[in-house]
């Protein structure tokens, strides 16, 4: 005989479903629009933190973060409008990241609906276009389905968000239902015979193979087959956009990243290659140079693209080998091929890519008495392996991508969406994920005051993050750009600072400033020491624009392609 069913409100059910998706951590800010949900996750708080941050983008993005750092999906939870709005940002990242996320939102009652009632949006118009699945559930016995269907879409194909309107008069309503019975998990997705035979063979054929590696579903174990491949076939390998963790950066065969500030030699490398494989990345703008680097629509060379989501294959470029499947089962199967004879002429090939790499890691000279460089490499030689360096958006992410090794997977937190402002709620939420790892967090001024505000949060849910905060006083890309192509106008683009270290002792946290490079080593230091959240300012030479380009040399360049 089957047990009766318990009668609970809406906002009970879904927190009962959380739970049943191993669901481990809530970000929101609470808002009386689902109030219930917060009362029913009360009953779970022993299994579900819920960590309420001081704006909705910083929830959001600490929702992105953890789905980006465990592959399951993040959390996040926000009142209607303004909450609903103020969160977009981490959606929008979460959607140009391929990351799985969920993001509840309290709706106005139902008989409001369409009157245009207090912060009333309509969700399917306002996030259609940035989240795989938006829907809005009006019965509160169909709670179970809708977070089960929620869950497998985030997780299958393409990873990404889905969005969940939730009217409050619905979470107040009370039904017996029974609960989903299991977990989501993502579908096992791998590739055909036929295309792995196919593949074999363009492998064989090939004197100048190169891989790009990056995008979603990747997992340690496919990390450590296809670096087996591609030593085996001797084949250089470089990261997309910031999915430098997809590869140790440490390994003979690594060629370096493909994205902002893409070394030349490298550019000229992947043009030269004459199998170009694909795996992971959606080639997406700032990977293909502006969609400049490779051809357009079809590639001069032979192109293999792998990727978990069909619509994404053939979307852009036309590849001679399309393979859908996730990453996992494409290392492990791809790693089975049969290796490349050990004298083969392709060793030379990866040789001189590595030490092509190899020859960027060195620090450049540049203006002023900090080199972010010498600073950057003094980290990747201390840190431990698996320490997780954030980033957001800015001038400054130059230094971090070309200076920092990358030993394993999921030590890079960064948004391909280019969205300023992810680095502190990113680092926040791996801290709070991954209690035990290191976790550094860098950020320009401008970029830090995005939802610096977030470092309360640091504070109250003891999450020891170093933030580094590289302090030009200026919005160093767009300042960059205006030298460059607007010469002598420059506009709107010098930023009045706070005196970030005190700034930071005001919220209870440690804080220092850099003036010179020598000084970095020992702060950091005494930075780790304190045991709380740090802010670490360094304070550099507005002229140090890039590890390439002083401010006046771009300015002078601006000029020359610009003469009045």
């Amino acid at each position: 005989m089957s047990k009766p069913l318990k009668t609970r409100t809406g906002g009970h059910v879904l927190a009962d479903q959380l739970a049943i998706q191993g669901t481990d951590t809530v970000y929101c800010v609470p808002g009386e629009s689902y109030i219930d949900v917060i009362d029913g996750l009360y009953n779970h708080a022993n299994s579900i933190k819920m960590v309420n941050t001081r704006h909705e983008g910083g929830a959001s993005n600490m929702a992105e973060a953890y789905g980006k750092l465990t592959g399951r999906p993040g959390i996040c939870m926000v009142t209607r409008g303004p909450g609903a709005t103020n969160a977009a940002i981490g959606l929008h990242t979460a959607y140009q990241d391929s990351t799985p996320m969920i993001m509840f939102i309290g709706q106005v009652a139902r008989d409001m609906v369409d009157r245009e009632a207090f912060q009333e949006m309509d969700y399917r118009k306002v996030f259609g276009e940035m989240a795989k699945w938006v829907a809005q559930i009006d019965d509160a016995s169909r709670i179970p389905e809708y977070i089960s269907r929620a869950y497998h879409t985030a997780l299958s194909g393409r990873p990404g968000p889905v969005v969940l309107a939730l009217p409050e008069d619905m979470l107040r309503d009370e039904v017996s239902v029974a609960d989903i019975s299991r977990a989501a998990i993502a579908p096992s997705l791998a590739p055909s015979t036929d295309a792995m035979t196919d593949l074999a063979s363009r492998l064989a054929a090939s004197e100048k193979p190169l891989m790009i590696v990056g995008g979603a579903t990747w997992t340690q174990a496919a990390v450590n087959d296809i670096q087996d491949f591609a030593e085996a076939h001797h084949i250089p390998v470089c990261a997309s956009l910031r999915s430098q963790d997809c590869f140790d950066n440490r390994h003979p065969n690594y060629a370096g990243d493909v994205g902002i500030g893409l070394n030349p030699k490298l550019a000229k490398r992947i043009q030269e290659s004459d199998l170009l494989l694909v795996v992971g990345p959606r080639l997406g703008e700032m990977t293909t140079q502006g969609y400049s680097l490779i051809g357009l629509p079809e590639p001069l060379q032979d192109m293999v693209h792998v990727h978990p989501g069909v619509e994404e294959l053939g979307r852009v470029f036309l590849p001679d080998l399309a393979i859908n499947a996730r990453m996992p089962e494409f290392a492990k199967a791809v790693k089975a091929l049969a290796p490349a004879d050990a004298e083969s002429a392709r060793a030379e090939w990866v040789k001189s890519a590595s030490a092509d790499y190899q020859e960027r890691l060195r620090p450049t000279e540049v203006p002023g008495e900090v080199n972010m460089a010498e600073i950057v490499a003094h980290l990747n030689n201390i840190l431990p392996e698996d320490a997780i360096v954030t980033a957001g958006a800015g001038n400054y992410t130059v230094w971090v991508h070309r200076y920092f090794q990358h030993k394993c997977y999921r030590t890079q937190l960064a948004p391909t969406s280019g969205a300023m402002g992810y680095s502190v709620p990113a680092a926040i939420s791996a801290k709070i994920t991954e209690p035990h790892r290191t976790v550094v967090s860098f950020n320009g001024d401008g970029c830090f005051m995005m939802l610096g505000q977030e470092l309360a949060t640091a504070m109250q849910f003891n999450a020891p993050v170093i933030f580094i905060i590289v302090n030009n006083g200026m919005l160093g890309t767009i300042r960059m750009h205006q030298e460059r192509g607007y010469p002598t106008r420059v506009y709107a683009t010098d930023l009045f600072n706070p005196d970030f270290a005190a700034l930071a002792r005001a919220y209870g946290a440690f804080g220092a400033t850099v003036t010179k490079t020598s000084e970095f080593a020992d702060i950091y230091e005494q930075a780790v020491a304190s045991g709380k959240p740090a802010v670490i300012e360094i304070v550099v030479d507005p002229e140090a624009l890039t590890p390439q380009q002083s401010l006046s040399e771009a300015r002078a360049q601006g000029e020359a392609d610009h003469p009045h």
